[in-house]
């Protein structure tokens, strides 16, 4: 089977590099863009092609990879099947465009899409998007090339929901794999895109032009905070891949000439042995990039800092999310200020080059003390960069559930959205006041780094230096005082669309239907 792989990308996390940086690394025809890698389709492609299935992948982060490229080529290869990936409901709505463009060209083709919020919404995706033929639900290693090899039968296909006639059919599910060494390494050589590393989420900050990559060496989290979808999608189950099958793949890339990897893992910290076992793997096979990695300040993988940091370790976040303990256990993180403090400290002690702290603001029933306690919080850690987001609820996560309950959204018309916790729940401080409290914040914290730190403040911004103009670094340092223009315009819950709201009203929320509990 000749098969299309198209991941679809938020262009909201994915910028083509300037000009200037882009001259200066030698050009192959290769575009060099601030985004992650599209892990799903480049592990995809080699699975299909062991089976003896041709592949063509395209990543819509490629200026020439847009949904009109790819139904040019579409109406000119006329593939067997096009799986489009894409990861959550921001990028939904040009998913769906795309598919329309797709069967516009060719009506025949079918269409599968496959990732995280497909996962969650099969069902009301098929019946929302005409398109779209069919929905792979879970892993997709065996899923898609079963699909391929069973596509006049497609009812025999675990993990598959498709259309029979006018009715959505859900096959019996797919268990989750059990073996992750089973597979070939993922393709990263023949997307014509050099992927650029860069500050965590959205940020515009290069760190490097070092050959980049991302390596996913574990899946799942055992954890159950209230904001994360991870654990319902793994069944809050922790699977690895062994040391020998990472290492193996770490030397193919060290040889590939990559210098700078992401390990992606949900949670990298979380045993012991096995990072052991992989970092030893590093220094005695001599490899010779920096690589960095997000886990929990609780892990026991922060007994492991000191041989990470040998075999090469130069970049760790943590997910803080806040600086009090009733937010924390609003949140269900089950970790403790302390347990964050000991462990941005040891980090740094260690040498780990940069530690990264993901905060939330805008939490059910945080106060304004809590907002600005939590970014003096962030002023006494020894984190080099940070960055506070307003939480929000998606579909999956036990927040969304809560405020199903709570009567706030409509699990089956607003199921395609998400909401920014500020803008519709009445326990929350209204947005205007967090994004206030967040500029404050911020302002707090950047006087406390140049008083209270010069040396290494000078010497992060001295890093940005590197591939950045001054006036994009004193952008960056800006954007958090701006006045904001909107970009997109508030999600409003159904309920509130009924009363005829066109803004945010979330005491008109919690009217709408049952009155908020507590929790």
């Amino acid at each position: 089977m000749n098969t299309f792989l198209v991941h679809v990308g938020d262009d909201n996390f994915c910028r083509l590099l300037p000009e200037e940086v882009d001259r200066s690394r030698s050009s192959n025809g290769r575009v060099k863009v601030m985004a992650f890698p599209p892990l799903g389709i480049q592990t995809l492609a080699p699975v299909l092609r062991e089976r003896g299935h041709q592949v063509r992948m395209f990543d819509t982060c490629h200026p020439q990879m847009r949904a009109e490229h790819v139904a040019q080529a579409v109406a000119e290869e006329k593939p067997d099947v096009i799986a489009l990936s894409f990861l959550s409901t921001t990028t939904y709505p040009a998913v769906k465009s795309m598919a329309r463009r797709l069967k516009a060209e060719v009506a025949k083709i079918p269409i599968i899409v496959g990732g995280a919020f497909a996962t969650l919404n099969a069902d009301r995706i098929l019946g929302d998007c005409p398109d779209i033929d069919c929905v792979g639900v879970g892993e997709g290693e065996e899923l898609l090339s079963d699909y391929l090899d069973h596509l006049d039968a497609p009812g025999s296909v675990a993990g598959l929901v498709w259309r029979r006639g006018g009715t959505i059919v859900e096959n019996a599910p797919r268990p989750l794999l059990s073996d992750l060494d089973q597979f070939p390494y993922p393709d990263r050589t023949s997307l014509p895109i050099d992927y650029i590393e860069s500050l965590p989420l959205d940020v515009p900050a290069v760190l490097s032009l070092d050959k980049f990559c991302t390596v996913q060496t574990s899946r799942g989290c055992p954890y159950s905070c209230i904001y994360c979808d991870i654990p319902s999608l793994g069944q809050r189950r922790w699977r690895s891949r062994s040391p020998e099958h990472v290492l193996r793949e770490l030397q193919e890339l060290n040889d590939l000439g990559y210098r700078s990897i992401l390990l992606t893992d949900d949670h990298f910290l979380i045993n012991r042995k096995r990072i052991d076992a992989i970092c030893r793997g590093i220094i005695e096979r001599k490899l010779e990039f920096h690589w960095g990695c997000e886990g929990r300040v609780d892990s026991v993988g922060i007994e492991q800092l000191p041989i990470m940091r040998q075999a090469g370790c130069s970049f760790l976040a943590f997910g803080v999310e806040a600086g009090t303990q009733n937010v924390l256990n609003r949140l269900n993180k089950k970790q403790t200020p302390a347990q964050v403090q000991h462990a941005v400290s040891e980090a740094k002690r260690q040498g780990i080059a940069r530690v990264h702290g993901f905060f939330v603001v805008g939490s059910p029933d945080e106060t304004e003390e809590d907002i600005m306690a939590s970014f003096r919080f962030a002023a006494r850690l020894e984190l080099d960069t940070f960055g506070f987001n307003r939480l929000c609820a998606y579909r999956g996560t036990p927040l969304w559930q809560e405020y199903v309950a709570r009567g706030i959204i409509d699990d089956e018309r607003d199921w395609h959205k998400w909401f920014k916790c500020s803008d519709i729940d009445p326990t929350t401080l209204p947005s205007a006041v967090v994004n206030r409290l967040r500029a404050k914040g911020y302002g707090l914290l950047f006087l406390y780094r140049i008083l209270r730190r010069p040396i290494r403040t000078w010497k992060l911004l001295r890093a940005f230096g590197r591939h950045m103009k001054t006036s994009d670094i004193l952008a960056l340092l800006c954007s958090p005082f701006r006045r904001r223009t909107l970009t997109r315009k508030a999600e409003l819950p159904a309920r509130m669309m009924d009363a005829g709201l066109e803004e945010p009203d979330r005491r008109t929320a919690a009217a709408a239907g049952s009155p908020p509990c507590p929790v």
